[in-house]
C-alpha cells in the first residue's frame, strides 16, 4: 500500500471473508501496514504465503480488531453468512474496507479530505468527475471504491489531497467512523431490496453517508424523489449544510461526455464538492472541458455520416436506459440480452424517443412484445454484428442521429460482462467508420 508506514496497524488483526478483487486487496494492504491477517473464501483461497497471513476457515474472531466482509457477502439479508453471524456472537465489527481506509488514513496523520458518492443511478460518473476536477487543478487525489480500485488499495495523500470513494449501499452499511467532509447522494430507486429488505431498508443504508458529518461539512442531495426528499429534511436538522439538486432547475452540461438531464445534476453535485473543498470556478471549468466521461455509460464511440454512434452498455435496467432514452430527441434504440423484473415496461414515456428498435439476445421476445403493445417499430437481429450496421443504415435513411446501445438487459448471454459487450459495440461501430458503410464484412464475427 503506497506511502502508509509498514507498522502503521501493528497489532491489530483481521479477519477477511472474501477474497475476490475487493478482498485480495484488502489481505495485501493490510499487511503492508503491519497487520496481522486470517482470510477465507467459501470458493478460493488461494494466495500466495506471507508473513502475518494465515489462510484458513474463519471459526474463531476471538480478538480480531474486526471482520472485513467483501460487499457481496451478505451480513444480515436475504440470509446473513456463517461469519457474519459468529461476529455477532462474538462481538467483532463488521466493517468495510473504505472504513479501515479512513481509520488508516487519519491514523497516519494526514489530514486529506474524503469525498463520499453514493445513490442508485449516476455515482460512478459523479465520483470520476470530482476526481478529475481535483486532478486537473493539481490537487493530489484518488478515487476509487465500489468503482475501480478498492478502497484499501488506495495511496496515502498529504493534508491537501482529496479521497472521492463510490460508496455503494453494501459498504454504507458497514461504516462506523468515517467521516466525510462532503458527500453526495444523487437519487433513490428500487434497488437491492432483496439485501435489505425493503426500500426503507434501502434508503436508510443509503444515509449512512451522512453519518458523523457536522456544520464544516457539505452534503449534496438530488430532489427528484421523496426518499431523499425526507434523507434532506433529516440532514439539514443535524445542522449539516445542505445543497438540494433539482436537474430541472440546474443550466444543462453542454457537452458530448456528459448529456441529459441526469448529468446536469451529476454535474452539479460535482461543483458544489469541488467548490466547498477549495477548488474556483476557472479550475472547474478547465476540468469540465476536459472531462472525457466514462466508457460504457452515454460514451460517443464514433460518428460516421452524421450519424453518432452511443456506447451505454452499462445501463442493465430500464431507469438507466430512461436516462438515455430522455438525453436524445430521437435514436436507433439497440437493445436486449437478459431481461431484468419489470421488462421495459416503465420505458413507455420515452418510446416517442425511439424511430426504431433493434433486439439482440436471450430474451429479445420479452421486448418486443411490449415495444409492439406500444407501437414501436422493432427488428429482431439476435446480435450485435447485425444490429448495428442495420441501426446505422436506418439511422442514415430516415435522418436519425444517433445510434444508441442502452440493452436494458444483462450482458452474460452472449458476452461475459457489460464491459465486453460495449467494446463489442464500439470495434463494429469502428469497422463501420473505416468502411464508410455496413458493408457485409461488418457482420462478421469480432473479438476483442
Amino acid at each position: 500500500m503506497s506511502g502508509f508506514p509498514s507498522d502503521l496497524l501493528a497489532g491489530e488483526r483481521y479477519a477477511v471473508c472474501g477474497l475476490g478483487r475487493n478482498g485480495t486487496a484488502v489481505v495485501q494492504a493490510l499487511l503492508g501496514m503491519g497487520a496481522e491477517v486470517q482470510a477465507w473464501d467459501d470458493r478460493n483461497a488461494d494466495l500466495p504465503a506471507q508473513p502475518n497471513l494465515t489462510v484458513a476457515p474463519l471459526t474463531d474472531l476471538s480478538g480480531m480488531t474486526a471482520l472485513i466482509l467483501s460487499p457481496g457477502i451478505p451480513h444480515l439479508l436475504p440470509k446473513a453468512h456463517p461469519v457474519a453471524d459468529l461476529a455477532r456472537v462474538q462481538r467483532i465489527q463488521i466493517l468495510s474496507d473504505a472504513e479501515i481506509l479512513y481509520r488508516a488514513i487519519r491514523k497516519s496523520g494526514s489530514k486529506a479530505a474524503f469525498v463520499a458518492v453514493t445513490g442508485t443511478n449516476g455515482k460512478s460518473t459523479t465520483t470520476a468527475l470530482i476526481a478529475h476536477l481535483f486532478t486537473t487543478a493539481g490537487r493530489p487525489c484518488a478515487a476509487g471504491g465500489n468503482l475501480g480500485t478498492a478502497s484499501l488499495a488506495l495511496p496515502l495523500l498529504p493534508d491537501d489531497g482529496v479521497y472521492v470513494i463510490e460508496m455503494s449501499s453494501y459498504m454504507l452499511e458497514r461504516l462506523d467512523r468515517f467521516h466525510a467532509n462532503a458527500a453526495c447522494l444523487l437519487n433513490l430507486t428500487p434497488d437491492h431490496l432483496d439485501r435489505h429488505g425493503d426500500m426503507a431498508g434501502y434508503a436508510a443504508a443509503k444515509a449512512h453517508v451522512f453519518d458523523n458529518m457536522g456544520p464544516d461539512d457539505l452534503a449534496v442531495i438530488g430532489m427528484d424523489d421523496d426518499w431523499c426528499c425526507a434523507i434532506a429534511s433529516q440532514v439539514a436538522s443535524r445542522g449539516v449544510q445542505v445543497v438540494e439538486l433539482d436537474a430541472d432547475a440546474l443550466p444543462p452540461y453542454d457537452g458530448p461526455a456528459l448529456p441529459g438531464r441526469h448529468n446536469a445534476q451529476n454535474v452539479g453535485a460535482a461543483l458544489a464538492i469541488a467548490r466547498h473543498l477549495g477548488l474556483d470556478d476557472a479550475a472547474i471549468r478547465t476540468g469540465l472541458k476536459s472531462f472525457p466521461g466514462l466508457e460504457h455509460r452515454l460514451q460517443k464511440v464514433a460518428e460516421c455520416d452524421g450519424v453518432s454512434f452511443i456506447n451505454d452498455s452499462k445501463a442493465t435496467n430500464a431507469e438507466a436506459v430512461s436516462k438515455a432514452l430522455a438525453a436524445y430527441d430521437k435514436v436507433m434504440w439497440i437493445a436486449g440480452g437478459v431481461a431484468k423484473a419489470g421488462g421495459i415496461e416503465s420505458l413507455a414515456p420515452f418510446f416517442d424517443h425511439i424511430a426504431q428498435a433493434f433486439l439482440i439476445g436471450q430474451d429479445a421476445d420479452v421486448l418486443a412484445a411490449t415495444l409492439e403493445t406500444h407501437g414501436v417499430p422493432f427488428q429482431q437481429c439476435g446480435t450485435l454484428e447485425k444490429a448495428v450496421p442495420e441501426a446505422f443504415e436506418a439511422a442514415r435513411h430516415e435522418n436519425i442521429p444517433v445510434v444508441l446501445l442502452s440493452p436494458a438487459c444483462a450482458s452474460f448471454d452472449q458476452f461475459r460482462s457489460f464491459e465486453h459487450r460495449g467494446s463489442h459495440f464500439l470495434q463494429i461501430c469502428d469497422n463501420i467508420v473505416k468502411s464508410g458503410h455496413s458493408g457485409a464484412t461488418l457482420t462478421q464475427k469480432q473479438e476483442d
